[in-house]
């Protein structure tokens, strides 16, 4: 069968068992902290096993992009080196909310494993809950009983809690499980050990293909177990390793899944897959890495450094390294390679094919980039290689290259053993694990259980599109510490107040009750659940609260909205149809809007986005809002939507004008375009290849920065005495600071010749070697100019300069091409041996090199230290 036909067959399968098919949810998460990416397929479903939202599907099933890059057996530096895991997979999944549970979870799987794609039934082994004396649980024999009734006794075996109980974090909705593995050995392997005892030990062949968790409890913060009152089932079946099973291969890689990346990879390179073994990493490597980074920008994250955004870099750049050192690839040739994913992969998901321009500008610059980086980072080691006195890399130079220009260690210890020199690589992992320790710190919260007010818990009431003030009660509140601050999660039975989504920011206000007043300093929504945050507690919980939203403030955020929906349709009909939102950041001071753009914003074209948003607003339209409109309905309207969000099947239409700006949006917004007042530009710059960024403001801000502006003319013109042409008074300054700054440079130059010369005269011959010691009324800048000229006189110079800038102390060490030449004297090494007499460090390269300090006292002996090692 063909992996198209695969995933088919499992997708009809469950429709025929009365599932919806669901799309997949986005690769990218949001709206919740705890995770950067869909790693599993029951992400999207968290409400639903948390209960904090209704069940529209009681059956669903789908097939899930979905990212690993850490955890059991998803090291990312492991991947590519065995043939089974990746980072990017396809999940496919049934599930049940509250409907079916274990026998049909059991009895379903056997079936479509067995008769709907012929798996030899021998072949399969099932695992099964042994218990936990810890949490008092006894072995799952239910799921045993009915297990037995399709599968001998004998596959079926028992598995710890490590292996066979899931949860979902360390607090939350969790359960027993049953792994189904199969054993694709040989006959003639098989024959010699039986596969159970394979099952659960990392044997390639002898693999698990699908996990049915049975989610019946909840793990408290002190980690003990509560009964849910609705029982869940949520399966996980890896497609790739579905199609080794199907196809009859020893590789995921083998599958039709990645053999045409493979090949055009192979092509590239101008080699052959199955040959060498490091070659054959490399292109494994790049195959997997290509598909997580182009789900991920078609789902809207971007390479950056930080966030997701520092994942998808890291992915990317280990790519573009295994091509660079394994197949000789020094330019970009990923985006060679994409046509091939696009065409196999765009009919299931379409974002491939409407996305792919974006996916391959934003690549081809990251290559470029990094590539340029790599050769930055191997002219650093060669430097520093060449002021070495030993054959030891240190570690922490080996962990800057690491953090600074992304090598791996295993790239810089390859170049280290070409150059016959090795790594410090306890070193390195101190470092390693120093940024580790650094960023679990960072990122530690402690979060305390749901303490529940109300018996009958309900999903929270927006009231804030209508109304910014109602009655309100609290029905549940938890502590949470982060960072060593302490706050509080309220959530209300209701609330008026905006919850951060769609890139505007959350609202602020209080709650106020006969006897207190409780400040809400921001409003976020988490797995469904309205989330408002505050420092304290009332006193009395149980009281009516009257929940107010600070006005002036959701005024104020409504008109950037707004407007970042005006500037949206100026955009696409300023620059083209091609402009789509790729970010935005919306509050009570400016807007923040990312588009696909492939250029610079020319000037004409900021004014012309300017003056038809400004227009726009003039027109004072109505804004149009429309809830509860059948998604269909409203992309068969033009209504825009965004990659990367997901919808339900209902949206809200925000209009202003049919025939001009129709998108769907969830967020606050003006009653007519007229309040805005006024829309104004403050900056455009790029942020990503191929996405452009824009910040600008309105109303209130807007009018401040106008004034701002003429403020600075009118200062500028008293500065010039008021003349008539400011602008060519202050061109003419600029021009004759320009002719005095040559003037300096020349006069500079030649007081360089004349003390070079001073300097040269008066040198002190030490063993054959002119010496030249000296300090200098100069910058750093102007010293180091001053040593090249000096080393450049005679054949046998040594120059050591001093420049003194308060109380601290610069050296510049300088040797001539035929001293370096010989072998016993660096000036790299030099600088690092005498800069400890002024309480400093430096380095360099042999001909040159410098060191800062901070004690003048230490000149002297520098400078004798210095000719001491001729």
């Amino acid at each position: 069968m063909k992996s198209s036909e695969i995933r088919k067959a499992f997708l009809n399968f469950f429709e025929l068992k009365s599932h919806t098919i669901v799309p997949s949810a986005p690769m990218v998460v949001k709206n919740d902290p705890t995770l950067m990416f869909t790693n599993a397929g029951m992400n999207q479903f968290k409400d639903l096993f948390l209960g904090n939202a209704p069940v529209k599907h009681p059956r669903v099933t789908d097939t899930q992009k979905c990212l690993r890059v850490s955890g059991k057996h998803n090291d990312l530096e492991e991947v590519g080196h065995d043939t089974y895991h990746h980072t990017m997979f396809e999940m496919l999944g049934n599930w049940s909310f509250g409907d079916y549970f274990k026998k049909e979870a059991i009895e379903w799987a056997w079936e479509f494993l067995t008769e709907v794609v012929s798996i030899d039934k021998n072949s399969l082994y099932v695992t099964v809950f042994e218990g936990d004396k810890n949490d008092k649980l006894e072995s799952d024999s239910e799921a045993y009983s009915y297990w037995k009734n399709v599968i001998p006794e004998s596959q079926i075996l028992y598995g710890s809690k490590k292996d066979n109980f899931w949860e979902m974090g360390e607090t939350g909705p969790c359960g027993p499980c049953s792994e189904v593995h199969i054993d694709i050995r040989s006959a003639e392997d098989k024959a010699k050990l039986d596969g159970k005892e394979l099952v659960n030990k990392d044997h390639p062949q002898v693999i698990e293909v699908w996990n049915l968790v049975f989610i019946e409890f909840n793990r408290l913060s002190n980690g003990s177990l509560e009964s849910l009152k609705d029982k869940h089932v949520d399966t996980g079946m890896g497609f790739e390793r579905l199609c080794m099973v199907l196809q009859g291969v020893q590789s995921n890689y083998d599958t039709d899944v990645f053999t045409p990346l493979i090949k055009k990879v192979a092509d590239l390179s101008g080699t052959t897959y199955g040959i060498n073994d490091e070659k054959d990493i490399a292109m494994r490597v790049i195959s997997d890495h290509l598909r997580a980074v182009s789900f991920a920008i078609a789902d809207g994250a971007l390479p950056s450094n930080v966030g997701a955004g520092y994942v998808i870099r890291r992915i990317l750049r280990r790519a573009v390294r295994f091509g660079y050192t394994f197949l000789g690839f020094d330019e970009p040739f990923l985006t060679k390679v994409f046509p091939v994913l696009s065409a196999n992969m765009s009919s299931i998901f379409p974002e491939l094919k409407s996305q792919g321009q974006l996916i391959v500008k934003v690549i081809e610059e990251e290559e470029k980039s990094f590539l340029r980086t790599l050769a930055q980072g191997i002219k650093r080691f060669e430097n520093y290689i060449s002021g070495l006195n030993t054959k030891i890399i240190d570690g922490k130079f080996a962990f800057e290259l690491f953090d600074t220009f992304g090598f791996p260690i295993d790239l810089t210890q390859l170049m280290a053993k070409e150059k016959g020199f090795s790594v410090d690589m306890e070193g390195f992992k101190k470092g390693l694990d120093a940024q580790k320790q650094r960023s679990k710190k960072a990122a530690s919260v402690d979060t305390g259980d749901w303490i529940e007010l109300s018996d009958k818990q309900q999903e929270t009431l927006f009231v804030g599109y209508d109304s910014l003030e109602t009655e309100v009660r609290i029905q549940k509140y938890r502590e949470v510490i982060s960072k060593k601050k302490k706050f509080f999660e309220i959530v209300l039975d209701k609330t008026p107040f905006y919850a951060e989504s769609g890139g505007q920011v959350g609202d602020k206000g209080i709650l106020v009750s006969a006897n207190e007043t409780i400040a809400i300093f921001d409003t976020k929504k988490e797995n469904n659940l309205w989330i408002h945050y505050s420092k304290e507690l009332p006193k009395n919980k149980e009281t009516v609260f009257m929940a107010k939203v600070d006005s002036r403030k959701r005024s104020l955020t409504a008109k950037n909205h707004s407007a970042t929906h005006l500037m949206h349709a100026a955009l696409r009909e300023v620059l083209g149809e091609h402009v789509e939102q790729k970010g935005s950041l919306v509050d009570t001071d400016r807007l923040r809007f990312d588009f696909s753009h492939f250029s610079k914003m020319t000037d004409e074209e900021i004014r012309q986005v300017e003056k038809i948003t400004n227009q726009k607003i003039r027109e004072n339209i109505k804004c149009d809002i429309k809830q509860n409109v059948p998604l269909k309905e409203a992309e068969a309207a033009g209504a825009i939507a965004l990659f990367g969000e997901k919808y339900g099947d209902e949206v809200r239409v925000v209009t202003f004008n049919q025939k001009y700006s129709i998108e769907l949006c969830g967020g606050t917004h003006v009653a007519a375009t007229g309040e805005l007042g006024l829309f104004k530009i403050i900056s455009e710059s790029g942020i990503a290849a191929g996405v452009r960024r824009i910040e600008a403001v309105t109303a209130e801000k807007a009018e401040e920065l106008v004034n701002q502006k003429f403020d600075l003319l009118a200062n500028i013109g008293k500065m010039f005495k008021n003349q008539p042409n400011t602008q060519l008074a202050v061109s003419n300054i600029i021009e004759e600071n320009n002719k005095l700054q040559k003037q300096l440079v020349s006069l500079q130059k030649e007081k360089i010749v004349a003390l070079s010369k001073s300097l040269f005269e008066n040198a002190e011959d030490v063993k054959g070697i002119k010496f030249i010691a000296a300090k200098v009324d100069f910058d750093v800048n102007q010293a180091k100019l001053l040593a090249q000229s000096l080393r450049s006189i005679s054949e046998n110079i040594f120059v050591v300069l001093a420049v003194i800038g308060g109380d601290k102390v610069n050296l510049v060490v300088a040797l001539s091409d035929e001293l370096v030449s010989k072998g016993e004297l660096k000036a790299g090494e030099i600088i690092k041996k005498i800069s400890v007499n002024i309480k400093g460090g430096g380095g360099g390269q042999p001909h040159m090199a410098t060191a800062g300090g901070k004690d003048t006292s230490g000149i002297d002996a520098a400078f004798e230290s210095a000719k001491g090692l001729i």
